[in-house]
């Protein structure tokens, strides 16, 4: 069957052994079973399927205990009880076996007796939620067992940790798969409300002339986060805010928000005008970022006690193109601080001729305001001045909002990561990332990473480090 295009290309995936690897791990458990879930009870599973967990020996369990796991998971995770009949169907496409990157022969004949039972032709999809270090390994384990054939693979980030890094995950990965049958996860990319900028933007006249430099005066990716590290401070450590949020997640919405309009929503076509994005993506000035560390940081299991790893960063990036060139794109996330939000703020440029005198309660900055809430369900707010009743000539904020929970999107709602499995089934690449705009972007934080500012203390529940507002000078975050 040929591949879908695009995201108005709709088809019933092919029959498909899925295969989980790092099933008893935390992602698995929150995010990729019970979206399996839901997508079987909607209807949006393949015909004929099977599901293996997979993991290795220290970790394995019986197919019972896959079960018993499973409907844990999804009992505590989703929406949707596993209960009658649409959980006794899901239960019995679920299977166990165990996989090292040196013995895969438990997992060979699982996949084998998997499409048996299924019958006819069927497609592999194995979807790698493991830590960064454990992929090479089964990647060359897929290319030397011939897991490889007729497969698909959907890789989590981190992409590496730098430009060589991430080449050489790159050369090992393509001397395994075709390019073709690589999925490279960003779950933002998922999300309803990013994939509505397109429509926001190329579908509706009010928006598109004014999206440019001639009207936005700025841009802000605002996504802060009130939980801490959650038992991952080895990785953390390893990791830190910059790599884990903005060069896998931020840097991708500020790929849909620049983009120019694609010729259509087919995978390549879109995918190439985000990369142009990312080529004239500005390396990033060391001098225009602060980075944090909340306190209590490094007592943190697996935090090294002098660590200079941060948990906040704020930092300007431009975009030297015709369309932006003069732009600002501010992008903040951190752990522990005091709200979690993901919000897109674009800040038009005030008229030309100030005719309205100030009231008292209106902000210095008149421009208006385009606030997208990208987080789950998501909303749009479009604000703007307007006269106070009475009789003199006063100004104040006004709003107009659309929210999804409130419209028929929501009966139609998909996870994120909900959205992207169906996708990596169907063969539609146009919301993955591609390998040679993970490379541009590493070129682009080089000099970061080469020269990174010290990490300033910030307490617990706070906004973090208060020279971030100079990040933003004069206009100051719009966040809170």
């Amino acid at each position: 069957m040929p591949e879908a295009n695009g995201p108005m290309d709709f088809e019933t995936p092919d029959n498909h052994v899925i295969v989980l690897f790092g099933a008893t791990g935390d992602l698995a458990r929150r995010k990729i079973i019970p979206g399996l879930f839901d997508l079987a009870t909607e209807g949006l599973l393949p015909e004929r399927y099977r599901i293996i967990g997979s993991s290795r020996p220290g970790s394995a369990m019986t197919n019972e205990e896959f079960r018993l796991y499973a409907k844990d998971a999804i009992n505590t995770h989703s929406a949707l009880k596993p209960e009658g009949e649409r959980w006794n169907a899901f239960e019995q496409s679920l299977s166990f076996a165990e996989a090292e990157p040196d013995n895969s022969v438990a997992l060979e004949k699982a996949v084998a007796v998997a499409e048996t039972e299924i019958g006819g032709d069927v497609r592999r999809l194995y979807h790698l939620a493991v830590p960064p270090a454990a992929v090479l390994g089964l990647i060359r384990m897929f290319g030397a067992s011939g897991l490889n054939k007729n497969a698909r693979v959907i890789c989590e980030k981190p992409f590496g940790t730098d430009l060589a890094s991430a080449e050489y995950l790159n050369d090992v990965i393509l001397a395994n798969f075709d390019e073709a049958q690589v999925f490279r996860i960003d779950h933002f990319l998922g999300k309803e409300s990013i994939d509505n900028i397109l429509a926001l933007r190329f579908a509706n006249r009010f928006f598109e002339p004014l999206w440019n430099r001639d009207h936005v005066r700025f841009i802000q990716i605002d996504v802060p986060e009130k939980l801490s590290l959650e038992g991952r401070g080895a990785f953390y450590e390893e990791t830190g805010a910059f790599r884990d949020m903005v060069v896998s997640h931020l840097f991708q919405v500020l790929g849909f928000l620049a983009m120019e309009q694609p010729v259509s929503l087919d995978a390549g076509p879109l995918r190439d005008e985000v990369h142009k994005v990312f080529q004239t993506l500005q390396p990033i000035d060391p001098t225009r970022v602060v980075r944090g560390q909340y306190e209590g940081y490094r007592d943190e299991k697996g935090v090294a006690p002098d660590s200079q790893t941060e948990t906040y960063v704020a930092l300007r990036a431009e975009v030297e193109n015709t369309r932006w060139k003069g732009v600002p794109f501010y992008l903040r996330t951190g752990k522990c601080l005091a709200q979690s939000r993901q919000v897109i703020t674009i800040g038009l440029r005030e008229p030309v001729m100030r005719l309205f005198p100030l009231s008292e309660n209106e902000p210095q900055w008149r421009g208006n305001k385009l606030v997208i809430d990208f987080a789950d369900p998501g909303s749009i707010h479009a604000q703007f001045l307007a006269k106070e009743p009475g009789p003199l000539m006063h100004l104040d904020a006004a709003e107009m909002t659309f929210y999804y929970k409130d419209s028929f999107q929501a009966s139609h709602h998909l996870e994120a990561y909900e959205n992207l499995m169906l996708q990596a089934m169907l063969g539609n690449r146009s919301l993955f990332t591609r390998s040679d705009g993970i490379n541009r972007l590493w070129e682009v934080a080089a000099p970061l990473l080469a020269s990174p500012p010290p990490v300033e203390i910030y307490p617990k529940g706070s906004w973090g480090p208060a020279s971030a507002e100079k990040i933003v000078e004069p206009l100051g975050w719009f966040l809170p």
